[in-house]
């Protein structure tokens, strides 16, 4: 930790000056006394590279991508942050944020990271039907918290994931058919610009902010704190079955036939999984290629069952775990690894699961295919997710019939290989493809990446919020760049 007195000084300003020669940089002295003035000015911690608890604070649920950044602030409060981004702007250091790490940008070299995992702050109003979450908390603390009122966020499906980066890249969780983006949901939220100001932005109140950072992400400042929509959901009818991959043809198609079926209750997902021996894992599924259904039916049980039905006669089971259960307990559909795991991903949106397309899929990650691709899910979208929100947003291609998003967890070594096989399939996909992907299911390591989420028009506009709020591109690890 960053104590008096500078114990890494060296270390700091070898980072720094990779990636600011280009700017005078002030003297070491003056660099060590404002680092000082900063560790005195937070409550949390200060820390630069060759500090004991440097690699401690960076650790987050993606190993693939390493951050060294030049300094890291622990912060546990509004005040924190803003000190954390005044001393960023004051020195030409660009900006980066971390709550859980579950999905880093580009690597943070030479920036100041703000560490937000310490801001818990949960707080439900029951009679609004609201909660207001901090920027550290992650979504099994709303779920818990929410469920104590009989109520339920938009949350995703996985509970580790932090909250605050989820909603404000779109958010699709077990309510998104039947109640659409979690960015859809926002009430307010409070953000640290770049300027080091605390604004509020709402309906009323910076009105661009409010809507650019709803499906813009981090490209715009600290969102430290959100309030969203609660809704009143107990229970779902939810679970999965896992069907032999030999069956992975027969059980696609009819997973295509069905979702045209489907009420805009019914959310799911079909997930072609190539599982570990793991011992964790039930013996049927161990070191198997599997196909997984996933369904979350907001509606009364025996109902969801009904609808249901047809799926389960599509081939030989498995394993079986669809029932009513709990909202809170709705992160075991997906059932994700606890992680920290290294992982590479890639999505693309679709407008149909079509015979050719099911063959393609199948052809480079389907059964008897040697693959490194861990898993390759369709998500069902349609329903509320096509409807535009009562205030709007940056969210876009509410068009899209389906998201297929490929996952290789795989070591370092085996990236290369991985990113490959992604964009084989991406290419095969090609025929059906929209065009666009969705904010939060696509790595934003780079501007043209990230710009394949909006329309020309929205990208521009986003562009504009920026330059109004970040003129100097602190927070450039996000993708936006002008």
């Amino acid at each position: 930790m960053f104590s008096r007195p500078v114990a890494s000084q060296d270390a700091f300003e070898t980072t720094r000056n990779d990636v600011t020669s280009q700017r005078d940089s002030p003297a070491a002295g003056d660099l060590a006394d404002a680092l000082k003035e900063l560790a005195t000015a937070v409550a949390g911690l200060v820390l630069v590279p060759g500090d004991p608890a440097y690699e401690a604070e960076l650790a987050g649920y993606n190993l693939a991508v390493r951050q060294t950044p030049a300094v890291v602030v622990g912060v546990t409060s509004v005040d924190d942050v803003t000190a954390a981004v005044r001393f960023a702007a004051g020195h030409g250091l660009p900006i980066a944020v971390q709550a859980t790490g579950h999905a880093p940008m580009r690597p943070a070299d030479g920036a100041v990271m703000i560490s937000t995992h310490r801001i818990q702050d949960v707080r439900i109003d029951p009679q609004k039907r609201t909660a207001r979450i901090g920027a550290g908390v992650r979504w099994s603390s709303v779920l818990e918290a929410a469920a104590a009122h009989g109520l339920a966020p938009l949350s995703g499906a996985a509970p580790s994931v932090g909250a605050v980066g989820y909603i404000t890249g779109g958010g699709i969780g077990p309510l998104a058919r039947s109640h659409g983006y979690a960015a859809d949901h926002v009430r307010s939220f409070e953000i640290v610009t770049a300027d080091g100001t605390t604004r509020t932005a709402g309906p009323d109140e910076n009105t661009d902010l409010f809507w650019a950072v709803r499906g813009g992400k981090g490209n715009f400042g600290v969102v430290t704190s959100i309030e969203i929509d609660l809704f009143p959901v107990r229970t779902l009818y939810g679970g999965g079955i896992f069907f032999p991959g030999e069956s992975a043809r027969e059980v696609l198609t009819a997973y295509w036939d069905w979702t045209a079926t489907v009420p805009d209750a019914m959310t799911s997902s079909i997930a072609l999984l190539r599982l570990p021996q793991d011992p964790d894992l039930p013996p049927p599924l161990r070191g198997r290629f599997v196909v997984h259904l996933r369904v979350a039916y907001n509606g009364p049980a025996a109902e969801g069952q009904r609808i249901v039905e047809p799926l389960r006669q599509a081939a030989p089971v498995v394993i079986d775990t669809i029932a009513e259960m709990p909202f809170s307990a709705a992160g075991s559909i997906h059932n994700d690894p606890p992680g920290p795991i290294p992982f590479w991903d890639t999505s693309t949106l679709v407008t149909q699961l079509s015979a050719d397309a099911v063959d393609a899929l199948l052809q480079l990650a389907g059964p008897g295919v040697e693959s490194l691709t861990t898993v390759v899910e369709i998500r069902h979208l349609g329903g509320a997710l096509s409807r535009e929100p009562q205030h709007a947003n940056a969210v876009e291609n509410r068009d899209a019939a389906f998201l297929v998003y490929a996952c290789s967890i795989v070591p370092p070594e085996l990236a290369a290989a991985a990113v490959a096989e992604h964009t084989a399939l991406q290419s095969a996909l090609e025929p059906w493809k929209t065009g666009h992907v969705l904010l939060n299911f696509t790595p934003s390591d780079s501007p043209e990446r990230v710009a394949t989420a909006f329309s020309s028009e929205t990208h521009a506009r986003l562009l504009e919020v920026k330059a109004r709020y970040d003129p100097h591109n602190l927070f450039r690890f996000a993708g936006l760049t002008r």
